[in-house]
């Protein structure tokens, strides 16, 4: 085997923005055709470049390959002769059974490779300003796409589409955010979902977001795609200006992005919310605010002072 093939061939996926796993060798017990050390990239659809072992060990590696790269965690395993073929959960190590006439066992180390998380932002507002200035500062590569947009206003993005319509070149599996704020609403929302994310926030009150997600479904929007859209979007920290929603926003776009899923509406986050030992002001909540995932409202003495919010649309 040589290693600068197969760190080349990770190179040259690296650049194409292509998911892979690094698979390696680290203990053989004879007899195997693989030794400690030996490596291999390995993407969804087989190894690309290096050697693991024979037919035995890769359907079982292309198995847990396909895994890793679904949801971004690393795997030990091991292969070893079983006549049943089953699949155990021994401690941190998954055991693949195989009834290989070799009669050798394999541990290996699958460690998912996945493309830099990016974000796309929709809209031409105070708010998708205020994102495209933040995201970057997580890790997160901007590409803001809206209506006319004047490049100059996103000077932290990456690029600056000028049309809700031309999508087309955005690469797919990122996150969107969808900013509009009343401005093509519905415009952006088609094309968050031609962009194929892996998930999409809409910033928006949460019936606003039951009626748009209605009018898409009517026009023949994939209804599971138009479901899956995030909204209320953002984490609940009582955010009012548009740089205080960006951050609410962005916390639910890293949560998805380490594998938590989509932030939870604020009645299913409560629990942990108010576990943290940090006094809060006593404030009415105002219920179905854009930016608090539809949270209940706190009873109050006094009548409570609704504060029209940026994000409301």
């Amino acid at each position: 085997m040589n290693c600068n093939d197969v760190l080349a061939a990770a190179t040259r996926l690296q650049q194409q923005d292509e998911p892979y796993a690094l698979v390696s060798v680290l203990r053989v017990q004879a007899p195997a055709s693989a030794k400690p050390g030996d490596k291999a990239i390995v993407t969804a659809d087989g190894i690309v470049q290096g050697w693991i072992g024979g037919g035995c060990a890769q359907p079982a590696v292309l198995r847990t390959v396909r895994q890793a790269l679904a949801d971004g965690r690393a795997r030990l395993i091991r292969i070893a002769p079983a006549e049943d073929g089953q699949i155990r959960e021994l401690d941190d190590v998954l055991e693949f059974g195989m009834a290989c006439h070799s009669g050798g066992t394999l541990e290996l180390f699958v460690d998912p490779m996945l493309p830099r998380a990016r974000l796309t932002v929709i809209g031409d507002t105070p708010l998708a300003a205020a994102l495209a200035a933040l995201a970057p500062r997580v890790g997160l590569p901007v590409t803001v796409v809206a209506h006319g947009a004047d490049a100059a206003r996103f000077p932290d993005a990456e690029r600056v589409i000028a049309s809700d319509e031309a999508v087309a070149d955005v690469p797919p599996g990122g996150f969107v955010v969808v900013a509009t704020q009343g401005r093509r609403d519905l415009q952006g929302l088609r094309a968050a979902l031609a962009l194929q994310a892996r998930a999409v926030f809409f910033v928006a009150s949460a019936r606003k977001a039951q009626v748009l997600k209605a009018a898409l479904v009517e026009a023949g929007s994939d209804a599971a795609a138009v479901a899956a859209i995030v909204a209320p979007a953002g984490q609940a920290i009582g955010a009012l200006t548009p740089e205080e929603i960006a951050l609410s926003v962005l916390a639910a776009v890293v949560a998805a992005r380490r594998g938590q899923g989509a932030m939870p509406a604020l009645a299913e986050a409560r629990a942990p919310v108010l576990r943290t030992p940090v006094p809060l002001p006593e404030m009415p909540a105002i219920a179905g605010s854009c930016c608090g995932g539809g949270a209940e409202p706190v009873v109050a003495e006094a009548a409570p002072v609704v504060v029209k919010s940026c994000c409301s649309g």
